[in-house]
């Protein structure tokens, strides 16, 4: 449409082996399996057809993570800046772990919740993601922005941008390659579409 206001396209990347098996991946580096980067691909054909435009967006930040600037690539987009702030939430002491495995020790924890020893907490992610939406903010009026990262930061950089709680991500759900977009309604901020999917990973 012309009239067709620029928006801020959430992407988490593709599928891993630890994402597969709910393991807790922050620092880690761990590559897309097959299937992550499949996903990554038709990720790319429904973010172009989300746009619907060939301009390229105003700004596009990766997290540092091989992950995620794999996804971008193979969405057939251009990073114009690696993003540290992009970085999944800092799992200290739980990385690598299931949250079974933690329950062991702590019953009911959640990352939405409960601490991560030696980690982050909830607020210091808000932060990172309130750095993140003021360089979306400050580039939108130039066109689209994309921002490829990771499953618990999405969640939260979502929740920023309606100005809620870091801790409101846990209401949030999220896929694998899954693309959110947001925007507003005259001056008030919006969750345009949420966790739209890879071609085909519905019928899959």
């Amino acid at each position: 449409m012309a009239d067709k206001q620029p928006a801020v396209y959430v992407i988490r990347h593709g599928e891993t082996e630890w994402s597969l098996s709910g393991r807790h991946t922050g620092r880690t580096d761990i590559p897309l399996t097959a299937h992550g980067e499949q996903q990554a691909r038709k990720a790319g054909a429904v973010l172009a057809e989300l746009r619907g435009t060939t301009v390229p967006p105003s700004l596009v930040l990766a997290s540092p993570r091989e992950r995620a600037q794999r996804t971008a690539e193979l969405a057939g987009l251009r990073v114009d800046e690696i993003a540290e702030d992009l970085s999944e939430w800092d799992y200290g002491d739980y990385e690598g772990l299931t949250t079974a495995q933690i329950r062991e020790d702590v019953p009911d924890w959640t990352v939405w919740t409960h601490p991560c020893p030696g980690g982050e907490k909830a607020e210091q992610v808000g932060a990172r993601a309130d750095a993140v939406l003021a360089r979306a903010r400050q580039a939108l009026p130039k066109g689209d922005v994309v921002l490829i990262g990771h499953g618990h930061l999405s969640r939260v950089l979502i929740v920023r941008w309606l100005g809620l709680e870091p801790d409101k991500g846990v209401r949030i759900g999220l896929d694998p390659a899954g693309i959110s977009v947001l925007g507003d309604e005259r001056g008030q901020p919006q969750i345009l579409r949420l966790n739209v999917p890879p071609l085909g990973e519905l019928l899959g």
